[in-house]
């Protein structure tokens, strides 16, 4: 059998099914006033911290397959790495060795998208993440193709700006809108009609995963394609009189529109081409599915013009969404997730909307559906829709039940949960929300424990990157947190850090069988062969090294 687990030679005594808890954006930062973690109430945390089967994991960079360790790994890459047991090169890798190569520029959609538009003497349109934070998109890589269609003869270029304000500063929209107001008159001034044409939060409009509020699509599609919205001069005129009304940050800023005379300069017409320059998949597909599918109910829509449409990535390799793309994704496969189910060992995959997707689609190496619907079950619990730092503690309770009742079962060998609190309650950078939050968490891993016990099983604890242990930035000249100098006030931090994530084994029946192997520098990809050494397998050959060790 191709996907067939070998056994280990003495495997641990007859244990109970193993669980993987991820505490989502809950790294190990600096034990100061900027880590919610660290002020908050977590005994149980506390004191599974303390025991003999805990390390530290790096969750950034190239131990997750991005191009630089100055790069914040993010919940997409870090169930990767986590379910694929080895590091595969991520989406802004191979964007960038695309565009490097000439690769891009090379491929069939690239030509017909720009053929596209010169035919038709149109416009090409790019809507995205206006930023460099590097998790959903690159304003690099947005640069980079509009000099190619410069190149190529393209006049008429119309750029919608998602504000990001989340793995960027959460104010920092007119650094990137200045910047490429700057970078678009080099070609203004030779003829060419290049411009901003509307302006959304990321949290507002167009960005939304799994389904769980499709008036962000449709506001979306009202502001970029409809051009409907508040109209403005320009980009920075609308931001600055916006900020000033509603003190509202980037992620959450209300939509507007860049019109002359009362008409909007980016309204898409029939002929034109668009490119979702955003290359992370969750909140590109609904959006992708809009313009690939002009009989979708989920919106309400009073304009569809028929345009080309591609993807900077195909976000959904199953579904084949988009059915343009411009980059191939990774190539993930051999997942812990097929190898269990190929094995006949039951599993079951379990979150809140907010994360369900990581603990399926990217556990599984981008790829929709189940490996065999006897033997694994998936369920997703609803989230709030509300602002999470309103209800911190989100679906935690609900989740943790679900699993306790999963584990009783005693249907499932192995099961993982991500609890989301950490990371969607951090970005919303209210200290005081994001330190409930951990108190939630710590109180349902504190339950879990009781469980896990109760069934002779095993935990392994977790997280995949970093968030609410750095809540805010940090004066690296100064050595400490940075202050705003007019309030006085610490600088408030929303997106992802790279500091290192926790990785805890819970085992009741522990007697030293095994111990950490003392692997060098460590990472989630590590994580996979760990498993399936607790429950009694070898690791396939090429996954990354276990992280412990038996002894004779």
């Amino acid at each position: 059998m191709q996907h067939e687990l070998k056994k280990l030679k003495k495997p641990l005594a007859k244990r109970g099914p193993v669980v993987t808890i991820i505490m989502d954006g809950a790294g190990k930062g600096r034990q100061n006033e900027s880590n919610a973690w660290y002020l908050a109430n977590t005994p149980v945390l506390d004191s599974l911290q303390k025991n003999h089967l805990y390390t530290e994991l790096f969750a950034h960079g190239t131990y997750v397959g991005l191009p630089d360790d100055t790069d914040m790994g993010n919940s997409e890459v870090g169930h990767n790495a986590i379910g694929a047991g080895k590091v595969y090169p991520q989406g802004a890798k191979l964007v960038n060795l695309s565009i490097t190569s000439g690769g891009m520029f090379k491929g069939k959609i690239w030509n017909e998208l720009n053929t596209n538009v010169l035919n038709n003497n149109s416009c090409l349109h790019f809507i995205g993440l206006l930023s460099d934070g590097n998790v959903h998109s690159h304003i690099n890589h947005l640069k980079e193709m509009i000099r190619e269609s410069n190149k190529l003869g393209v006049k008429n270029i119309a750029i919608h700006a998602l504000l990001d304000g989340r793995d960027v500063g959460e104010t920092s929209a007119p650094v990137y809108i200045n910047d490429t107001e700057s970078f678009l008159a080099q070609f203004n001034s030779n003829l060419c009609n290049y411009r901003i044409a509307s302006v959304g939060g990321r949290m507002t409009v167009t960005m939304d995963r799994y389904m769980a509020d499709w008036k962000m699509v449709e506001r979306g599609w009202a502001l970029h394609v409809e051009g409907k919205g508040r109209q403005f001069k320009s980009a920075i005129e609308g931001y600055e009189t916006i900020r000033q009304e509603t003190s509202k940050t980037d992620q959450f800023f209300e939509p507007y529109v860049i019109a002359s005379n009362g008409k909007p300069l980016g309204r898409m017409q029939d002929g034109d081409s668009v490119i979702f320059f955003n290359f992370r998949g969750d909140r590109s597909i609904e959006i992708s599915r809009a313009f690939d599918e002009p009989k979708l109910n989920t919106i309400s829509r009073e304009y569809i013009p028929k345009v080309m449409y591609a993807g900077m990535m195909e976000y959904d390799g199953d579904l084949h969404i988009p059915r343009r793309y411009l980059v191939n994704p990774p190539a993930i496969t051999n997942t812990m997730g097929e190898y269990l189910a190929k094995n006949d060992i039951c599993q079951f995959a379990l979150s809140e909307t907010q994360k369900f997707g990581h603990v399926t689609y990217f556990w599984n190496g981008n790829r929709s559906g189940k490996f065999s619907e006897e033997k694994e079950k998936y369920i997703e619990i609803p989230s709030d829709n509300i602002p999470f730092e309103q209800r911190p503690w989100m679906q935690c309770a609900l989740i943790t039940d679900t699993c306790i009742d999963l584990l009783k079962s005693g249907k499932y060998q192995f099961g993982r949960i991500n609890f989301p609190n950490g990371d969607m309650v951090g970005h919303s950078g209210v200290m005081n929300a994001a330190r409930i939050a951990m108190e939630s968490v710590d109180i349902c891993i504190g339950r879990l424990i009781t469980a896990v016990k109760k069934i002779n099983g095993i935990a392994v604890i977790t997280a995949d990157h970093g968030n609410c242990d750095e809540m805010y930035e940090w004066d690296k000249k100064n050595n400490c947190i940075q202050t705003d100098k007019k309030t006085g006030l610490p600088v408030v931090k929303t997106s992802h850090t790279l500091n290192k994530v926790p990785f805890i084994i819970y085992d009741p029946s522990f007697k030293g069988e095994y111990g950490l192997s003392g692997v060098h520098d460590g990472g989630l990809s590590n994580i996979a062969a760990t498993v399936l050494n607790l429950l009694g397998y070898e690791a396939p050959e090429d996954y990354d090294k276990s992280l412990i060790t038996f002894k004779e």
